[in-house]
């Protein structure tokens, strides 16, 4: 039973970090309709960038990271103003072909600026907390709480705010939110500023938890597809949902099948739901 709960707990951690992967492209795909492929390079560009101010320049790791998310933000409005506009009204191809580029574009601009090699992002939280049996390393356990904090302040920024409130409606119908008002073109560009911050968040975490390599970008942003489809398109409660799951059900496998499989289970995940509820744990037929 200990180790069933250690494995929860480790679960818990990498789905934190799914779900923020998971609502930065749930939000791009439920006001735009465009799979954004090179999410998880632009995460994974957070992460560097972090690495790099952090043991270059000597920057205190919270400030290092507050730099990198006015990057991601100013990132993520460059990309849907010089990539994803142009093609916004053309066929859903053309989105996709670009997404596609874009991904390769930023995988490429990541390894000529931070190199080929494997980084892991210095922190000072060695602590380990031991819990009835049950280990927690401080690292983890933050990371769990700043995953929380982000999903609690997405969630009342769409929920209660006016700026979150025109995001639903153009989402739900972009005709009529024109109509009452709402700049849709305007909408975009929060959209993905919002999206590309959360995924630099979650760069940040695969950083300090594990490594940032290249090539990581492409396996995460799978993850966060799979949870999408998990969770159900466009759902913010379904992306949480989803990313806990997978994250949860990973842990275990790794730790009572093997770890070989690990990576294998995103994609069980997605067959299973497309083949049985492809609406989703919480999504609409």
């Amino acid at each position: 039973m200990v180790e069933v709960l250690q494995q929860i707990i480790n679960g818990i951690a990498i789905g934190g970090v799914y779900v923020l992967i998971a609502l930065g492209l749930t939000t791009v795909f439920g006001i735009l309709g465009i799979a954004h492929f090179a999410h998880g390079s632009v995460s994974m560009f957070g992460g560097y960038l972090t690495f790099f101010f952090v043991t270059s320049w000597g920057i205190p790791l919270l400030l290092a990271i507050l730099i990198a998310l006015l990057v991601g933000l100013a990132l993520g409005v460059l990309i849907e103003l010089l990539a994803y506009r142009p093609v916004r009204d053309a066929n859903h191809i053309n989105a996709f072909i670009v997404a596609l580029g874009l991904t390769m574009m930023v995988e490429g601009i990541n390894l000529e600026l931070f190199g080929h090699e494997q980084v892991v992002l210095p922190t000072d939280f060695s602590r380990v907390f031991n819990i009835g049996g049950v280990t927690i390393p401080e690292l983890r356990l933050y990371v769990i709480l700043a995953a929380a904090l982000l999903i609690a302040a997405m969630t009342v920024f769409v929920e209660r705010t006016k700026t979150g409130q025109a995001i639903r409606a153009v989402a739900e119908n972009r005709d009529a939110a024109i109509l009452m008002g709402v700049n849709v073109k305007t909408i975009p560009l929060v959209v993905f500023a919002i999206s590309t911050a959360l995924g630099v968040c979650a760069g940040v975490m695969v950083g300090s938890l594990f490594a940032i390599a290249p090539g990581i970008g492409e396996g995460l942003v799978v993850k966060g597809f799979a949870v999408l489809i998990l969770g159900g398109l466009g759902s913010i409660p379904g992306a949480v949902v989803g990313g806990l799951v997978l994250g949860i059900t990973e842990a275990l496998a790794a730790g009572f099948i093997s770890s070989a499989y690990k990576d294998v289970i995103a994609f069980v995940v997605m067959i299973g739901v497309l083949l049985f509820r492809p609406q989703g744990l919480m999504g609409k037929a």
